[in-house]
């Protein structure tokens, strides 16, 4: 792979220096990290050829065998995988506890992620991803998630358990670009949070941390989350500033993360730890707890009920980037690219007809409100008509294998 590196960059009068940026953390955990195999050499001509800073990445063919065998769509579900830990919150009396709360739920969802440095398919105008969650104690969960938009991309996205009060709707704004040996992922959008037994909270606003891709063109390949993110209540008073800290930040220790809480302009606690293991807070008091323990608790996590493939729709994700999922689990990267390139082809096709109608794409199942895209639905206050309710809007027809 390095004698593929050493020809391509001889001929554009370039040598590799590593710096301490590009080299993988010490402590780097085997999962974080992949090392490009002699099949994969293809990578170094396609991305210097497409070395530009300020690229977005969804105009750049990714070479498919860095690619997660699943859309983007599918992966933000990774992003709030313990939903769980928000369900009866709103009976909490104290506004700092809610909060407390919401933050443990946001911050147990990194630990989930692909092994090794994967990206997901970047999703095509009009393609969704539908899926159910069902609890222990009998209660469900629903998720849907949307294209809504192909310049800029955006991924508009809604979870909802009626029966255990607990919403989330949010979009994904990813933007991306070259940075030598790493790729930065600025993961533009938020989640909001809204715990229906609280109204009077109204929404918990969370953004998200950036993502670097270390060690693309040499060396192992490391992800990592960085730079820094907010969640806030404009109602309690409540914000918090968290940092996802990359190495060279915090003494090159590998997923670190840190953040102050604040009610108004008090200081009331801090957060510490790592979202890849255990996380901690401790209050003004002096007092601690762990808000999430990756290593004991990650593992609890509802299976997601997805109809098969013969029972989705074209443009559902599973069932749409089929051809290319099954090459790249089979490493045939031959059938990958053509079956990538067939789908992307599709796309372009359908949007010159459209604009050759003078029409605009709708999206199915959000719409813009104030600037934000949310789902066109409003939930009765009834728990089980508002679950009646979600499994209308999600699956107007339900599949044969829908469990009743």
């Amino acid at each position: 792979m390095m004698g593929l590196f050493n020809q391509a960059t001889s001929k554009m009068g370039y040598k590799p220096r590593i710096v301490d940026e590009d080299r993988a953390p010490d402590d780097t955990e085997p999962d974080d990290t992949s090392i490009l195999d002699e099949n994969e050499g293809s990578i170094i001509a396609s991305l210097i050829s497409q070395l530009r800073v300020g690229m977005d990445l969804h105009k750049v063919t990714f070479p498919t065998f860095v690619l997660e065998p699943r859309s983007m769509l599918e992966r933000i579900t990774d992003f709030m995988s313990h939903p769980d830990l928000l369900f009866g919150a709103e009976n909490c009396d104290d506004p700092e506890e809610r909060f407390i709360r919401v933050l443990q739920y946001y911050l147990a969802g990194w630990h989930i992620k692909p092994k090794g440095v994967k990206k997901p398919y970047n999703p095509v105008l009009g393609e969704f991803f539908r899926c159910r969650y069902d609890y222990p104690d009998g209660s469900r969960g629903f998720y849907i998630a949307e294209q809504v938009s192909h310049h800029p991309p955006v991924s508009a996205f809604y979870y909802v358990s009626p029966q255990n009060k607990v919403c989330v709707i949010g979009e994904l704004r990813p933007k991306s670009k070259f940075l030598g040996n790493s790729v930065s992922t600025t993961m533009e959008g938020e989640n909001r949070v809204y715990l229906l037994g609280r109204p009077e909270d109204k929404e918990y606003v969370i953004s998200m941390p950036n993502m670097y891709a270390r060690g693309i063109l040499w060396g192992k390949m490391v992800l990592e989350l960085g730079d820094s993110c907010v969640v806030k209540n404009d109602q309690t008073g409540h914000y918090a500033d968290i940092q996802f800290k990359t190495k060279g930040y915090f003494s090159g220790t590998y997923n670190a993360v840190a953040g102050r809480i604040r009610r108004g302009a008090t200081d009331i606690g801090e957060i510490s730890g790592k979202w890849s293991a255990t996380m901690e807070y401790k209050n003004a008091k002096g007092e601690k707890r762990v808000l999430f323990d990756a290593q004991k608790d990650g593992q609890n996590v509802a299976p997601k009920w997805v109809a098969p493939e013969d029972e989705q729709e074209s443009n559902e994700s599973r069932r749409l980037w089929t051809r290319l999922t099954r090459a790249i689990v089979a490493k045939d990267m031959d059938a990958a690219t053509e079956a990538k390139t067939a789908v992307e082809e599709s796309q372009r096709e359908a949007r010159r007809k459209m604009e050759e109608r003078g029409e605009v794409h709708v999206p199915r199942f959000f719409h813009l409100k104030d600037a934000r895209w949310v789902p066109k639905i409003s939930l009765p206050s009834d728990p089980q008509e508002a679950m009646q309710a979600v499994e209308k809007f999600i699956w107007p027809t339900l599949p044969p294998s829908y469990a009743q």
